[in-house]
Protein backbone atom coordinates (compact mmCIF):
# COMPACT_ATOMS: atom_id res chain seq x y z
CA UNK A 1 0.00 0.00 0.00
CA UNK A 2 0.98 3.63 -0.54
CA UNK A 3 1.32 5.27 3.30
CA UNK A 4 2.05 8.91 3.48
CA UNK A 5 3.11 9.28 7.18
CA UNK A 6 3.18 13.04 8.48
CA UNK A 7 4.75 14.39 11.88
CA UNK A 8 2.09 17.05 13.03
CA UNK A 9 4.27 18.94 14.99
CA UNK A 10 5.95 22.24 14.57
CA UNK A 11 6.19 24.17 17.98
CA UNK A 12 9.34 25.00 19.22
CA UNK A 13 9.49 23.59 23.29
CA UNK A 14 12.55 23.95 24.65
CA UNK A 15 14.33 22.74 22.03
CA UNK A 16 13.53 21.19 18.17
CA UNK A 17 12.33 18.01 17.99
CA UNK A 18 12.98 15.46 15.41
CA UNK A 19 10.31 12.76 14.71
CA UNK A 20 11.89 9.94 15.84
CA UNK A 21 9.09 7.95 16.68
CA UNK A 22 7.72 8.36 13.34
CA UNK A 23 10.58 7.25 11.71
CA UNK A 24 10.84 4.13 13.36
CA UNK A 25 7.19 3.55 12.66
CA UNK A 26 8.08 4.26 8.40
CA UNK A 27 10.86 2.18 8.73
CA UNK A 28 8.99 -0.69 9.99
CA UNK A 29 6.06 -0.08 7.42
CA UNK A 30 8.51 0.09 4.95
CA UNK A 31 10.27 -3.51 5.73
CA UNK A 32 7.21 -5.10 5.70
CA UNK A 33 6.93 -3.84 1.53
CA UNK A 34 4.59 -0.68 2.10
CA UNK A 35 6.00 2.31 -0.02
CA UNK A 36 6.17 5.15 2.65
CA UNK A 37 6.72 9.30 2.22
CA UNK A 38 7.69 10.59 5.09
CA UNK A 39 6.48 14.68 5.52
CA UNK A 40 7.47 16.72 8.99
CA UNK A 41 5.82 19.60 8.75
CA UNK A 42 8.41 21.24 11.05
CA UNK A 43 10.72 21.74 7.89
CA UNK A 44 7.85 23.11 6.09
CA UNK A 45 6.78 27.39 6.76
CA UNK A 46 3.68 26.41 4.74
CA UNK A 47 2.40 23.21 6.13
CA UNK A 48 -0.24 22.68 4.06
CA UNK A 49 1.75 23.26 0.61
CA UNK A 50 4.01 20.68 1.73
CA UNK A 51 0.80 17.61 2.74
CA UNK A 52 -1.14 18.97 -0.85
CA UNK A 53 2.82 18.04 -3.00
CA UNK A 54 2.77 15.04 -0.73
CA UNK A 55 -0.50 13.72 -1.42
CA UNK A 56 -0.06 14.92 -5.20
CA UNK A 57 2.87 13.04 -5.80
CA UNK A 58 2.15 9.91 -4.58
CA UNK A 59 -1.61 9.60 -3.93
CA UNK A 60 -1.69 8.00 -0.51
CA UNK A 61 -4.07 4.73 0.17
CA UNK A 62 -3.85 5.29 3.91
CA UNK A 63 -2.35 8.51 6.07
CA UNK A 64 -0.90 8.39 9.24
CA UNK A 65 -0.27 12.13 11.52
CA UNK A 66 1.68 12.00 14.50
CA UNK A 67 0.83 13.84 17.46
CA UNK A 68 3.53 14.41 19.80
CA UNK A 69 2.60 17.17 21.80
CA UNK A 70 -0.93 18.33 22.80
CA UNK A 71 0.01 21.75 24.80
CA UNK A 72 2.97 23.63 25.69
CA UNK A 73 2.26 23.02 29.82
CA UNK A 74 2.58 26.45 30.45
CA UNK A 75 -0.06 26.88 33.01
CA UNK A 76 0.27 30.82 33.19
CA UNK A 77 -0.67 30.81 29.38
CA UNK A 78 -1.50 27.66 28.00
CA UNK A 79 -1.18 27.37 24.19
CA UNK A 80 -2.85 24.58 22.67
CA UNK A 81 -1.36 22.47 19.66
CA UNK A 82 -3.86 20.77 18.19
CA UNK A 83 -5.84 23.65 16.70
CA UNK A 84 -2.75 23.64 14.00
CA UNK A 85 -3.17 20.05 13.49
CA UNK A 86 -7.14 19.81 12.74
CA UNK A 87 -6.62 21.68 9.59
CA UNK A 88 -4.04 19.36 8.73
CA UNK A 89 -7.07 16.84 9.28
CA UNK A 90 -9.35 18.94 7.14
CA UNK A 91 -7.01 19.14 4.21
CA UNK A 92 -5.87 15.30 4.11
CA UNK A 93 -9.59 14.93 3.94
CA UNK A 94 -10.49 17.52 0.93
CA UNK A 95 -7.70 16.07 -0.74
CA UNK A 96 -7.80 12.50 -0.39
CA UNK A 97 -10.13 9.37 0.02
CA UNK A 98 -7.14 7.37 2.22
CA UNK A 99 -8.53 7.02 6.01
CA UNK A 100 -6.41 9.73 8.26
CA UNK A 101 -5.24 7.72 11.14
CA UNK A 102 -3.08 9.38 14.44
CA UNK A 103 -0.96 8.05 16.45
CA UNK A 104 2.10 9.45 18.55
CA UNK A 105 3.09 9.96 22.03
CA UNK A 106 0.55 12.72 23.23
CA UNK A 107 -2.87 11.21 21.04
CA UNK A 108 -1.71 8.05 22.93
CA UNK A 109 -2.68 9.91 26.59
CA UNK A 110 -6.06 11.06 25.11
CA UNK A 111 -6.96 8.81 22.22
CA UNK A 112 -10.92 9.52 22.36
CA UNK A 113 -10.73 12.86 23.03
CA UNK A 114 -7.98 13.84 20.29
CA UNK A 115 -9.77 11.42 17.73
CA UNK A 116 -12.98 13.80 18.09
CA UNK A 117 -11.58 17.09 17.93
CA UNK A 118 -9.37 16.42 14.97
CA UNK A 119 -11.88 14.57 13.44
CA UNK A 120 -9.73 11.33 11.69
CA UNK A 121 -10.86 8.38 11.33
CA UNK A 122 -8.70 6.39 13.38
CA UNK A 123 -6.21 6.38 15.94
CA UNK A 124 -3.30 3.81 17.14
CA UNK A 125 -2.88 4.26 20.75
CA UNK A 126 0.66 2.87 21.80
CA UNK A 127 3.36 1.50 19.69
CA UNK A 128 2.58 2.24 15.70
CA UNK A 129 5.34 -0.04 14.28
CA UNK A 130 3.27 -3.21 15.11
CA UNK A 131 -0.18 -1.68 15.30
CA UNK A 132 -0.36 0.14 12.10
CA UNK A 133 1.39 -3.11 10.09
CA UNK A 134 -1.89 -5.04 11.37
CA UNK A 135 -3.95 -1.76 10.22
CA UNK A 136 -2.44 -2.24 6.86
CA UNK A 137 -2.77 -5.55 6.80
CA UNK A 138 -6.48 -5.53 7.40
CA UNK A 139 -6.97 -2.77 5.23
CA UNK A 140 -5.78 -4.56 2.59
CA UNK A 141 -7.69 -7.23 2.23
CA UNK A 142 -11.23 -5.06 3.72
CA UNK A 143 -11.26 -7.38 6.40
CA UNK A 144 -12.23 -6.70 10.33
CA UNK A 145 -10.06 -3.80 12.30
CA UNK A 146 -11.39 -5.67 15.49
CA UNK A 147 -7.79 -6.98 15.67
CA UNK A 148 -5.79 -4.30 15.39
CA UNK A 149 -4.11 -3.48 18.73
CA UNK A 150 -4.68 -0.42 20.41
CA UNK A 151 -6.82 0.52 17.54
CA UNK A 152 -9.76 3.35 18.62
CA UNK A 153 -12.69 4.27 15.56
CA UNK A 154 -14.32 7.74 15.84
CA UNK A 155 -17.81 7.28 17.27
CA UNK A 156 -16.70 3.83 17.97
CA UNK A 157 -14.15 3.59 20.50
CA UNK A 158 -11.75 1.14 21.10
CA UNK A 159 -11.44 -2.05 18.94
CA UNK A 160 -8.70 -4.21 19.91
CA UNK A 161 -6.77 -4.31 22.92
CA UNK A 162 -3.53 -2.88 23.15
CA UNK A 163 -0.31 -4.58 23.74
CA UNK A 164 2.97 -3.59 24.06
CA UNK A 165 6.30 -5.49 22.52
CA UNK A 166 7.93 -6.75 25.10
CA UNK A 167 11.52 -7.50 22.89
CA UNK A 168 12.06 -4.18 21.27
CA UNK A 169 14.85 -5.57 19.01
CA UNK A 170 11.77 -6.56 17.20
CA UNK A 171 11.16 -3.32 16.27
CA UNK A 172 13.55 -1.74 13.93
CA UNK A 173 15.23 2.10 14.66
CA UNK A 174 15.05 4.36 11.46
CA UNK A 175 16.25 3.31 8.32
CA UNK A 176 19.26 5.39 7.28
CA UNK A 177 17.19 7.44 4.29
CA UNK A 178 14.74 9.01 7.03
CA UNK A 179 18.12 10.37 8.45
CA UNK A 180 19.93 11.91 5.32
CA UNK A 181 17.25 15.02 5.53
CA UNK A 182 18.42 16.05 8.95
CA UNK A 183 18.46 19.89 9.14
CA UNK A 184 22.28 21.18 9.15
CA UNK A 185 23.35 21.78 13.13
CA UNK A 186 23.42 25.41 14.12
CA UNK A 187 26.58 27.46 14.83
CA UNK A 188 27.66 27.91 17.82
CA UNK A 189 25.96 30.76 19.45
CA UNK A 190 23.15 30.88 16.65
CA UNK A 191 20.19 28.63 18.57
CA UNK A 192 20.10 25.62 20.75
CA UNK A 193 21.93 22.52 19.33
CA UNK A 194 19.70 20.29 17.22
CA UNK A 195 19.61 17.04 19.64
CA UNK A 196 18.84 13.93 17.65
CA UNK A 197 16.75 11.63 19.78
CA UNK A 198 17.20 7.85 20.52
CA UNK A 199 15.34 5.43 22.98
CA UNK A 200 16.93 2.30 24.44
CA UNK A 201 13.82 1.55 26.73
CA UNK A 202 10.52 2.33 26.61
CA UNK A 203 7.92 1.80 29.80
CA UNK A 204 8.39 3.43 33.57
CA UNK A 205 7.50 1.51 36.60
CA UNK A 206 8.14 4.31 39.41
CA UNK A 207 5.03 5.82 39.50
CA UNK A 208 4.92 9.34 40.09
CA UNK A 209 1.51 10.90 40.57
CA UNK A 210 1.66 12.95 37.91
CA UNK A 211 3.40 10.94 34.93
CA UNK A 212 1.91 10.32 31.93
CA UNK A 213 4.72 8.07 30.44
CA UNK A 214 2.86 4.61 32.07
CA UNK A 215 0.18 5.86 30.24
CA UNK A 216 2.10 6.39 26.96
CA UNK A 217 4.41 3.69 26.83
CA UNK A 218 3.04 1.08 29.85
CA UNK A 219 4.16 0.63 33.56
CA UNK A 220 6.70 -2.05 32.32
CA UNK A 221 10.08 -1.45 31.45
CA UNK A 222 11.02 -3.25 28.02
CA UNK A 223 14.17 -2.70 25.87
CA UNK A 224 16.26 -3.22 23.13
CA UNK A 225 20.02 -4.87 23.63
CA UNK A 226 22.57 -2.42 24.06
CA UNK A 227 24.49 -4.40 20.99
CA UNK A 228 21.62 -3.75 18.35
CA UNK A 229 21.26 0.28 19.38
CA UNK A 230 25.30 0.51 19.35
CA UNK A 231 25.37 -1.09 16.29
CA UNK A 232 22.55 0.84 14.77
CA UNK A 233 24.59 3.96 15.57
CA UNK A 234 27.95 2.79 14.58
CA UNK A 235 25.90 2.61 10.62
CA UNK A 236 24.63 5.54 10.70
CA UNK A 237 27.07 7.99 9.81
CA UNK A 238 24.50 10.82 8.85
CA UNK A 239 24.27 10.76 12.58
CA UNK A 240 27.70 12.09 13.21
CA UNK A 241 27.59 16.01 13.44
CA UNK A 242 24.96 15.32 15.80
CA UNK A 243 24.54 15.52 19.48
CA UNK A 244 22.24 12.52 20.64
CA UNK A 245 19.33 13.00 23.61
CA UNK A 246 18.89 9.41 25.41
CA UNK A 247 15.24 9.75 25.98
CA UNK A 248 14.83 7.12 28.25
CA UNK A 249 12.91 8.47 31.63
CA UNK A 250 15.50 6.99 33.55
CA UNK A 251 18.62 6.26 31.79
CA UNK A 252 21.02 5.13 34.39
CA UNK A 253 17.87 2.31 35.45
CA UNK A 254 19.04 -0.71 35.70
CA UNK A 255 22.81 0.72 36.24
CA UNK A 256 24.34 -1.96 34.42
CA UNK A 257 22.50 -1.55 31.29
CA UNK A 258 23.47 2.14 31.47
CA UNK A 259 26.93 1.36 32.25
CA UNK A 260 26.88 -0.89 29.37
CA UNK A 261 25.73 1.75 27.18
CA UNK A 262 28.37 3.69 28.07
CA UNK A 263 31.15 1.59 27.34
CA UNK A 264 29.86 0.49 24.20
CA UNK A 265 29.91 4.28 23.13
CA UNK A 266 33.13 4.80 24.55
CA UNK A 267 34.47 1.29 22.84
CA UNK A 268 32.64 3.02 19.02
CA UNK A 269 35.87 5.87 19.81
CA UNK A 270 33.35 7.72 21.62
CA UNK A 271 31.98 9.59 18.40
CA UNK A 272 29.00 11.36 19.39
CA UNK A 273 28.57 13.90 22.09
CA UNK A 274 25.19 13.05 23.88
CA UNK A 275 22.79 14.01 26.89
CA UNK A 276 20.45 11.71 29.12
CA UNK A 277 17.75 11.82 31.91
CA UNK A 278 19.18 10.84 35.37
CA UNK A 279 16.79 9.45 38.05
CA UNK A 280 18.87 10.52 41.28
CA UNK A 281 18.84 7.52 42.60
CA UNK A 282 22.37 5.38 42.68
CA UNK A 283 24.26 7.03 40.71
CA UNK A 284 27.66 6.89 42.10
CA UNK A 285 31.26 7.69 40.67
CA UNK A 286 31.96 4.65 38.62
CA UNK A 287 28.77 5.63 36.46
CA UNK A 288 29.55 8.77 36.44
CA UNK A 289 33.00 8.28 35.25
CA UNK A 290 31.73 6.10 32.41
CA UNK A 291 29.14 9.00 31.12
CA UNK A 292 32.22 11.23 30.48
CA UNK A 293 34.59 8.41 29.06
CA UNK A 294 31.55 7.40 27.09
CA UNK A 295 30.49 10.78 25.64
CA UNK A 296 27.75 12.32 27.99
CA UNK A 297 28.00 16.07 28.40
CA UNK A 298 24.61 16.70 29.34
CA UNK A 299 22.34 15.95 32.13
CA UNK A 300 18.76 16.20 32.69
CA UNK A 301 17.89 15.97 36.49
CA UNK A 302 14.75 16.29 36.86
CA UNK A 303 14.83 16.26 40.84
CA UNK A 304 11.63 17.94 40.71
CA UNK A 305 11.23 19.57 44.28
CA UNK A 306 13.49 19.69 47.71
CA UNK A 307 10.94 19.37 49.99
CA UNK A 308 11.20 15.84 51.29
CA UNK A 309 6.98 16.17 52.41
CA UNK A 310 6.23 17.37 48.62
CA UNK A 311 8.83 14.84 47.27
CA UNK A 312 6.71 12.11 48.64
CA UNK A 313 3.47 13.22 47.49
CA UNK A 314 5.22 12.83 44.42
CA UNK A 315 5.45 9.49 44.72
CA UNK A 316 9.14 10.32 44.58
CA UNK A 317 11.55 6.92 44.97
CA UNK A 318 15.06 9.42 45.78
CA UNK A 319 15.96 11.72 49.03
CA UNK A 320 17.28 14.84 48.70
CA UNK A 321 21.05 14.40 49.80
CA UNK A 322 20.44 11.55 46.58
CA UNK A 323 19.92 14.89 44.45
CA UNK A 324 22.64 16.75 45.92
CA UNK A 325 25.47 14.03 45.77
CA UNK A 326 24.26 13.19 42.05
CA UNK A 327 24.59 16.87 40.82
CA UNK A 328 28.31 17.26 42.97
CA UNK A 329 29.77 14.00 41.21
CA UNK A 330 28.44 15.73 37.70
CA UNK A 331 29.43 18.88 38.65
CA UNK A 332 32.97 17.32 39.64
CA UNK A 333 33.89 15.75 35.89
CA UNK A 334 31.99 19.25 34.27
CA UNK A 335 29.38 17.85 32.76
CA UNK A 336 26.53 20.50 32.44
CA UNK A 337 23.61 19.36 34.66
CA UNK A 338 20.04 21.09 33.86
CA UNK A 339 17.53 21.01 37.07
CA UNK A 340 13.82 21.14 36.53
CA UNK A 341 11.09 22.39 40.20
CA UNK A 342 7.49 21.65 39.77
CA UNK A 343 5.58 23.65 42.32
CA UNK A 344 2.39 24.18 43.24
CA UNK A 345 1.02 20.31 43.68
CA UNK A 346 -0.29 18.58 46.37
CA UNK A 347 0.73 19.23 49.66
CA UNK A 348 2.52 22.46 48.49
CA UNK A 349 3.13 25.13 50.69
CA UNK A 350 4.91 28.56 50.66
CA UNK A 351 7.35 27.34 52.85
CA UNK A 352 7.86 24.15 50.88
CA UNK A 353 8.22 26.11 47.49
CA UNK A 354 10.75 28.14 49.03
CA UNK A 355 12.55 25.12 50.46
CA UNK A 356 12.63 24.07 47.39
CA UNK A 357 13.87 27.08 45.61
CA UNK A 358 16.51 27.33 48.08
CA UNK A 359 17.32 23.66 47.74
CA UNK A 360 18.08 24.00 43.77
CA UNK A 361 19.94 27.19 44.25
CA UNK A 362 22.25 25.46 46.54
CA UNK A 363 23.64 22.95 43.86
CA UNK A 364 25.57 23.13 40.97
CA UNK A 365 23.12 23.42 38.10
CA UNK A 366 24.16 24.83 34.96
CA UNK A 367 20.59 25.55 34.37
CA UNK A 368 17.09 25.19 36.35
CA UNK A 369 13.80 25.56 35.20
CA UNK A 370 11.04 26.29 37.59
CA UNK A 371 7.64 25.42 36.66
CA UNK A 372 4.43 26.31 38.50
CA UNK A 373 1.26 24.67 38.33
CA UNK A 374 1.17 20.30 37.16
CA UNK A 375 -0.39 19.51 34.36
CA UNK A 376 -3.03 17.04 34.61
CA UNK A 377 -2.45 13.76 32.51
CA UNK A 378 -6.07 10.92 32.54
CA UNK A 379 -4.99 7.67 34.39
CA UNK A 380 -2.30 9.63 36.77
CA UNK A 381 -2.84 10.21 40.87
CA UNK A 382 -2.75 13.38 40.25
CA UNK A 383 -6.00 12.88 37.96
CA UNK A 384 -7.70 11.33 40.52
CA UNK A 385 -6.79 13.68 43.18
CA UNK A 386 -7.83 17.05 41.48
CA UNK A 387 -11.36 15.03 41.00
CA UNK A 388 -11.60 13.84 44.68
CA UNK A 389 -11.12 17.66 45.46
CA UNK A 390 -13.18 19.06 43.15
CA UNK A 391 -10.85 20.80 40.52
CA UNK A 392 -12.45 19.46 37.50
CA UNK A 393 -15.47 19.37 36.09
CA UNK A 394 -16.99 15.63 35.94
CA UNK A 395 -16.99 15.34 32.02
CA UNK A 396 -13.67 17.07 31.56
CA UNK A 397 -11.05 14.50 29.57
CA UNK A 398 -7.96 17.11 29.93
CA UNK A 399 -7.48 17.25 26.39
CA UNK A 400 -7.67 21.27 27.19
CA UNK A 401 -4.56 21.58 29.23
CA UNK A 402 -5.49 21.09 33.11
CA UNK A 403 -3.30 22.36 35.63
CA UNK A 404 -3.28 21.33 39.78
CA UNK A 405 -2.41 24.36 41.78
CA UNK A 406 -3.06 24.28 45.24
CA UNK A 407 -5.85 26.86 45.43
CA UNK A 408 -5.01 30.41 46.72
CA UNK A 409 -1.56 29.78 46.52
CA UNK A 410 -0.68 30.99 42.66
CA UNK A 411 -0.10 34.51 43.32
CA UNK A 412 2.33 34.51 45.89
CA UNK A 413 3.89 31.21 44.60
CA UNK A 414 4.47 33.11 41.71
CA UNK A 415 6.24 36.24 43.08
CA UNK A 416 8.56 33.84 44.71
CA UNK A 417 9.80 32.25 42.06
CA UNK A 418 10.14 35.79 40.56
CA UNK A 419 11.77 36.78 43.74
CA UNK A 420 14.19 34.17 43.67
CA UNK A 421 14.96 34.04 39.96
CA UNK A 422 15.67 37.82 40.12
CA UNK A 423 20.15 37.95 39.05
CA UNK A 424 19.92 34.13 37.90
CA UNK A 425 20.12 34.31 34.34
CA UNK A 426 20.24 30.45 34.41
CA UNK A 427 16.96 30.43 35.88
CA UNK A 428 14.11 29.56 33.56
CA UNK A 429 11.07 30.52 34.80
Amino acid sequence: MRVLLVSANTELVNMRTLPFGLWCVATAVEQAGHQVTVVDLADHPDSGTAVAEAIAATPPEVIGLSVRNIDDQNSAAPVFFLDKVRPVVDLCRRLSQAPVVLGGAGYSIFPEAALELLGADLGIQGEGEAALLALLEALARGGDLAGVPGLFRRGVGPMGARRFVADLDHLPLPAARFLAGLPAPPAPGQGPPLWVPVQLRRGCAMGCSYCSTAVIEGNRVRSRSVGSLLAWLASQPALRPYPLFFVDNNFNLPPQVALAVCRGLENLGAPFDWRCILHPHGVDAELVAALVRGGCREVSLGFESGSPTVLERMRKRFTVDEVRRTAGLLAEVGVRTMGFLLLGGPGETLATAEESLRFAASLPLAALRVTVGIRIYPGTELERQARAEGMLAPDDDLLRPRFYLVPGLEAELRALVRQWAEGKPSWIV
